[in-house]
């Protein structure tokens, strides 16, 4: 057929007649609206026009030009509302636990920005000097073709550092990837496809089950009695779903965002009994509390006895200062992909600028003894949370291990002041405020205010940080109405 005539019949409306009896219906398919999908861009250049401003080094654009580039190019927030980015401030260094914004304000970082930073703000000069070197000497090699000489130094770093048989067995991106490898490997290695999980946990954006779980407390109970009571509740629940179908139980070993949970004694125990009782691995969550938080190298190391079969950690594997995540499991598993493929992976997975940041940034960790800092400082920062427990009449409760703690906000009635997926009211705003106008920077999640600073923070820095937000919440106390 001629070319032309193909050209005719292909721009030619496309019609179907569906046939029932003597009827049809004639049926069009949709047509393109065609729209412009190339830049402009100067004749016979190819590239579009840019601001040349771009080509000025970091550091040389104003505020004002930053906020008016804000505004013209408007990008998303994630767990905040896009127009934020109007009202956040822009930072330009750091220094130790401190950050400065373009105005010249400081402000004491009080959650180590996501629970990460633990370092602080002005890395150790040998984390700077190995990502400079592995970008000159290798700055990219993908998992799967090729191992460079850091990624086999980090492997047998955490193979002398993790318990009993854990191994490091893959460096994914984000903690939310590590669950991912970790869920995976159960799910391989058990044959079985469910995952069981909190409600009041966060491993990330995965893809698990959730397995329902219930509050146990009763009225005139004992701890004992109520651990005994949540253990039942759960093995129930197991046994609802059918053991032989849940590959994992996945949980944090101390719940991080849903409030610094820390696990009754007796707890921990029983669920690694039940999940050996009917064959389910138990895969603990670490991206918040690993690498000394807790003043543990890992936080399940706070249970007595307790060993996981599957580990999962981010965050403070590079302080933050790249992204980087590592997913252990113990030898059984090791040995059952030697012959098989994990069937799980990324493009980034063992990135050797990352692996060079994590593996400079764990051995300061053990030079400078950074977790024997952490257990020195952990009774003046539990004296300070009780503290503000005291002194604060909308304070409720408090939890707090090393230097990880949250202070439960209530109201006058001794409710929830605010459901987590509710917008904050205007009693929560003006304390916000407060907070950053005393100098303090972090996140917030209400009814829940953490606090986790960086682990390199002083005496003094940590009783001034505290004094800032007791003034911060002189405003709470006022606005719910005390």
């Amino acid at each position: 057929m001629p070319a032309a005539a193909v050209s005719e019949i292909a721009s030619m409306t496309i019609r179907r007649t569906a046939r029932r009896g003597a009827e049809s219906w004639p049926r069009s398919l949709p047509v393109l609206k065609m729209q412009h999908n190339n830049s402009i861009s100067p004749a016979g250049t190819g590239v579009p026009p840019v601001d040349l401003a771009h080509f000025e080094p970091i550091g040389s654009w104003s505020s004002a030009k930053q906020n008016e580039s804000r505004r013209t190019n408007p990008f998303m927030m994630t767990w905040v509302p896009g127009a934020a980015r109007h009202t956040i401030p822009n930072i330009t260094h750091g220094q130790g636990v401190y950050l400065f914004d373009d105005q010249g304000n400081q402000y004491l970082d009080w959650t180590s920005q996501a629970v990460c930073a633990n370092l602080g703000h002005d890395l150790p000069e040998s984390i700077v000097q190995a990502a400079a070197q592995q970008m000159r000497d290798l700055p990219f090699i993908y998992g799967g073709i090729g191992v460079p000489e850091v990624r086999t130094r980090l492997n047998q770093l955490m193979a002398e550092l993790l318990p009993g048989d854990l191994r490091a067995a893959v460096f994914p991106s984000s903690g939310a990837e590590a669950n991912e490898a970790g869920i995976m490997m159960a799910r391989r290695y058990t044959g079985r496809h469910k995952i069981l999980s909190w409600y009041r946990s966060y491993h990330g954006a995965t893809g698990t089950a959730g397995g329902a779980t219930g509050d146990s407390r009763r009225e005139g109970a004992s701890e004992q009695e109520r651990v005994e009571t949540a253990l039942l509740m759960l093995e129930e629940q197991i046994l609802n779903e059918g053991p032989e179908t849940i590959a994992s139980f996945v949980m944090e070993s101390i719940v991080g965002a849903g409030g610094v949970l820390v696990m009754p004694e007796g707890y921990m125990q029983g669920v690694r009994a039940i999940c050996d009782r009917y064959g389910i691995l138990m895969h603990l969550d670490e991206v918040m509390v690993g690498f000394g938080r807790t003043g543990k190298l890992f936080g399940f190391q706070n249970y007595r006895g307790v060993m996981p079969d599957i580990v999962s950690c981010a965050k403070g594997i590079s302080s933050a200062c790249i992204p980087l995540s590592m997913t252990a499991c113990n030898a059984d598993i090791m040995e059952f992909f030697e012959d098989k493929a994990l069937g799980w992976g990324s493009t980034y997975q063992a990135h050797p600028v990352a692996l060079a940041c994590a593996y400079e940034n764990i051995k300061h960790l053990l030079k400078e003894d950074i977790i024997g800092r952490v257990k020195q400082l952990a009774p003046l920062f539990d004296a300070n949370m009780q503290r503000l427990a005291e002194n604060h009449i909308c304070i409720k409760q408090y939890r707090s291990i090393g230097l990880f703690g949250c202070l439960d906000v209530h109201k006058t009635c001794g409710g929830n002041p605010k459901l987590q997926h509710h917008s904050a009211d205007e009693a929560f705003e003006r304390y916000k405020q407060a907070f950053f106008d005393n100098g303090l920077m972090g996140l917030h999640r209400y009814p829940h205010i953490h606090c986790a600073p960086p682990l390199t923070i002083t005496e003094d820095e940590l009783v001034d940080g505290f004094d800032r937000l007791h003034r911060a919440l002189n405003t709470l106390d006022d606005e719910l109405g005390y």
